[in-house]
């Protein structure tokens, strides 16, 4: 029998570029996204385990494909994502109030969702251009780069997107060295600026925000999302009422229940312990990350899994956050459980891109 079809050999070349910790942790949040996809809604379990499947293929791609090729790629899809976010812009198809969608003929895209990856492949790469002098000059530069599809997205209106693009960004300037002292005052003059750009926010966008003070002051209405929310976690209570036991989510209270808001429902089927287990699972993966961004072999891998790891992290964050009502709705999935294949491919490629940084940790790159 050909040496190149022994089962062994075949399950080593399958399994060479994937990291296992890493696989390991995305696989425990899987399983718990099967669960509560079906609890929540089990009707759409055959698309999502179809999500997870081309997730999971394209986690293996990218995961062999070098830094090195990956850094020469950054330029040509960080300006195809802009032009594709003005083609949006112009000729982009309007759905519930929102032009986001690139109609293509074969197919529809979103190229907001690509930005979330590309932003750090080039500030990432920017940075490794000019590793050897960074200068004031060039902070400003990347803060441009950053700001154009960011205010692009922020047009069409995506703001959970805009958020979590321009916090990937933030992170790869923040990781090259950005100064306290520009940090301490871009905050002060986001701080100044506040009333400027709470008159540049659309009117449901401004509405959120007063609801997040205030959801008792329309809960049937604007607050309904967030009352209902909070209900089914804090009736969890410590061991939680029971996988399909929930019954703001089975008597459907709970709005979106398999995508934003699926945190309630595992909240009020699993209780507090539910809600550790998780935390512990996006620790660990974060954790996973971090270690191979300190170990990279370039400047540009070492930013790049650094940015890639600190989006988990804030997906995280804004998604508790705003069901738990301490932060605006703002349209932002529980990382690899909620439904939906964009957002669960583009999680994996980080994946993939994080495995590939740390099976080349140690080849000298060029």
């Amino acid at each position: 029998m050909n040496r190149n079809w022994h089962p062994r050999q075949i399950w080593f070349r399958l399994m060479a570029p994937i990291d296992g910790p890493l696989l390991v942790m995305a696989g425990l949040l899987l399983l718990l996204a099967l669960a509560m996809v079906t609890s929540a809604s089990p009707e759409r379990i055959g698309n999502q385990l179809l999500n997870m499947s081309v997730a999971l293929v394209v986690m293996r791609l990218v995961a062999q494909v070098p830094p090195q090729r990956l850094m020469h790629m950054a330029l040509p899809i960080y300006v195809g994502g802009v032009l594709l976010l003005i083609g949006v812009a112009l000729f982009g198809d309007i759905s519930k109030g929102a032009r986001r969608w690139l109609n293509l003929g074969v197919m529809r895209i979103q190229p907001s969702e690509m930005m979330k990856i590309a932003m750090p492949l080039m500030l990432a790469w920017y940075f490794q251009r000019h590793e050897a002098f960074l200068r004031l000059r060039d902070y400003a530069i990347a803060a441009l780069i950053l700001l154009v599809p960011t205010a692009l997205i922020a047009r069409q209106p995506d703001l959970g997107t805009g958020i979590l693009v321009f916090a990937a960004g933030f992170y790869v300037i923040f990781l090259a060295g950005l100064p306290w002292k520009i940090i301490a005052g871009m905050v002060m003059a986001a701080a100044a600026g506040a009333p400027l750009v709470w008159g540049l926010l659309h009117d449901y966008q401004r509405a959120r925000i007063m609801t997040l003070l205030d959801p008792e002051k329309d809960p049937l209405g604007k607050g309904f999302h967030i009352i209902q929310s909070t209900i089914a976690i804090g009736s969890g209570g410590i061991l939680g009422k029971g996988w399909g036991q929930g019954t703001q989510a089975q008597l459907e209270f709970i709005p979106e229940r398999h995508t934003d808001f699926i945190f309630s429902v595992l909240a009020e089927e699993f209780g507090l312990l539910g809600n550790i287990a998780l935390l512990i699972v996006y620790a660990l993966l974060i954790g996973r990350g971090l270690m191979i961004a300190a170990e990279a072999a370039t400047l540009f891998s070492r930013l790049l899994a650094g940015a890639i790891t600190l989006i988990f992290f804030t997906y995280a964050f804004v998604n508790m956050g705003m069901v738990s009502g301490i932060l605006p709705v703002v349209g932002v999935p529980l990382p690899f459980i909620s439904y939906g294949g964009t957002a669960l491919v583009t999680l994996f490629l980080g994946i993939g891109i994080l495995m590939s940084i740390h099976r080349h940790r140690m080849l000298v790159q060029k």
